[in-house]
């Protein structure tokens, strides 16, 4: 699997205001709502749903929110990088600036893990974070992620 399977072009913002998690997973809800048919209302939930279990930062300032959407045909993502870092309750401690955002149908199981496992793979990159986090415009970071260069993390 790699992000040019769960990443449409249209589904990266950058500079969000955003102040809570809530926020960014409503902006990430909007991008997927387009790209996937499902609604925003759904997809927020299922993003909120899965927080309340507990925290989806990831550290080093990265969090991956992710949820299961009733109605979803495969795995879509979405990356929103905010214009001020946000308190996520990472484990670490860090504020959160750059989040990928995860849904997959309420069955996927194996390729839930699978995306899951190549979002985290790519975070810990710390040169191409870094990138992501300088990019400065959001066909800029889509390529550092699934253009035509990239591979498999």
């Amino acid at each position: 699997m790699e992000f040019r399977d769960l990443l449409a072009p249209s589904a990266v913002a950058l500079d969000v205001h955003a102040t809570t998690p809530k926020a960014v997973f409503d902006r990430a809800a909007a991008m997927l709502a387009t790209a996937t048919g499902i609604t925003e209302e759904a997809i927020s939930a299922a993003l909120a749903e899965r927080e309340r279990l507990g925290t989806t930062g990831f550290g080093g300032g990265s969090a991956i929110p992710h949820g299961r959407v009733a109605g979803l045909r495969g795995m879509a993502a979405a990356v929103v990088r905010t214009a001020h870092p946000l308190d996520w309750h990472a484990l670490d401690g860090l504020p959160v600036d750059l989040v990928v955002v995860l849904i997959g149908p309420e069955e996927a199981g194996a390729d839930h893990l699978k995306s899951l496992a190549l979002v985290s793979r790519t975070l810990r990159d710390k040169q191409l974070v870094a990138k992501m986090r300088g990019a400065v415009e959001p066909g800029a970071l889509w390529t550092l992620l699934a253009g035509p260069q990239r591979r498999a993390a």
